[in-house]
């Protein structure tokens, strides 16, 4: 113990201290200096941290290393802080109180920066992750709104911990009574952690993901744009977004119109003419106005089936496929112009429904 009090880096510290201590008498004052020191110190480490990772950074996230170096200096910046200050404010006369508020405000502070840095530092790595093909196979692009949502969860459950225990408060009895808090939200939000739930179901099963369009049972048609904890957002053709529950989403019936193994969508033109029309020449005319078709898929070719014989009509209908779901519209649209015109120039009647009716006179009667 001695030969520790003896140690010339010792010595120095005590004799800096005590005079320092004499050439400002006033406690506050005494603090005021140090937590200034602090920062300086802080600011000029923090600089030289940045200087080395900021290449790092850009290497591996590219266009995404700008907002990470900005996030990731809040909390070195507080840490370094929280380090130098723990080291030098106790040499000061400071209250316990005083010291005590400081560093838990401070603690509370750098929690939260370094849980929004890793929260960030998540979803880009998850990101990249999803992109590369072949190397985190357990990571895909629909995946990573599942991980990105279990990280948020588990970072900020952490980030709490830690806030606790920058303001002393007993962690062990918290946790004590989680079963009686457990149960009153259970009892209390059932709706919430339905959607929860079903929000993680949904992202595990891929029955959609985001950028598919899908059909609800309800009737709504539009494209998946955010699958969040609690709730599905799509957006609808006329540009309305529909906020559905995630628990109503996992045991709702849903056609997926991306789904299957390419993103192509059938689209189906029913058509039908006049009796007497030449069958053959109606179903070429109607090959022909597919193919002509700028955003019509060559492959798989478009065909023509008849269906039908109508009670006015002989019923055809033209299948054929667009590259995207969201043009199906347009094209039914171009489509169904371009068969009139056609039918048109080759004087192939559309025929509306109509009936005969036959009356017979039976003699005797007026």
């Amino acid at each position: 113990m001695e030969e520790a009090q003896n140690n010339p880096i010792n010595l120095v510290a005590n004799q800096s201290i005590e005079w320092f201590t004499s050439l400002v008498p006033n406690a506050w004052i005494q603090g005021f200096i140090i937590i200034l020191i602090a920062i300086l110190f802080a600011w000029l480490i923090e600089r030289i941290i940045n200087v080395i990772t900021k290449p790092l950074f850009k290497r591996q996230f590219n266009d995404g290393s700008t907002k990470l170096v900005e996030t990731f200096k809040r909390p070195i910046f507080l840490t370094l802080l929280l380090i130098i200050s723990s080291i030098m404010l106790p040499t000061t006369t400071l209250p316990i109180n005083a010291t005590g508020l400081y560093f838990s405000v401070l603690g509370t502070l750098t929690t939260i920066f370094w849980f929004i840095f890793t929260v960030n530092l998540t979803r880009s790595f998850l990101i990249i992750a999803g992109e590369t093909r072949g190397k985190y196979d357990f990571i895909q692009p629909h995946t990573v709104p599942l991980f990105d949502n279990s990280a948020k969860i588990i970072l900020f459950l952490a980030s709490v911990y830690f806030v606790f225990l920058s303001w002393g408060i007993n962690v062990s009895a918290l946790l004590a009574s989680a079963g009686i808090v457990g149960l009153a939200l259970s009892l209390g939000a059932q709706s919430t952690l339905a959607n929860i739930f079903g929000g993680m179901s949904i992202l595990a099963d891929t029955p959609y993901k985001v950028g598919d369009y899908i059909n609800l049972d309800t009737g709504e048609r539009g494209e998946v744009t955010n699958i969040g904890l609690r709730s599905t957002r799509i957006l609808t053709r006329d540009d309305v977004e529909i906020s559905v529950p995630n628990n109503v989403m996992s045991n709702a019936k849903i056609i997926n119109e991306s789904g299957g193994p390419y993103t192509k969508f059938r689209i189906r033109i029913a058509v039908g003419v006049a009796y007497g029309s030449d069958i053959d020449l109606v179903e070429k005319i109607l090959v022909q106005c597919a193919k002509d078709h700028n955003e019509i898929c060559i492959s798989p070719e478009p065909r023509v089936r008849f269906r039908k014989f109508g009670p006015s009509s002989l019923d055809f209908e033209l299948l054929a496929w667009c590259e995207q779901p969201a043009l199906r519209g347009k094209n039914e649209h171009e489509l169904n112009t371009m068969i009139y015109r056609a039918f048109n120039e080759n004087s192939i009647k559309i025929p509306f429904p109509q009936q005969e009716i036959h009356i017979n006179h039976i003699k005797g009667e007026n």
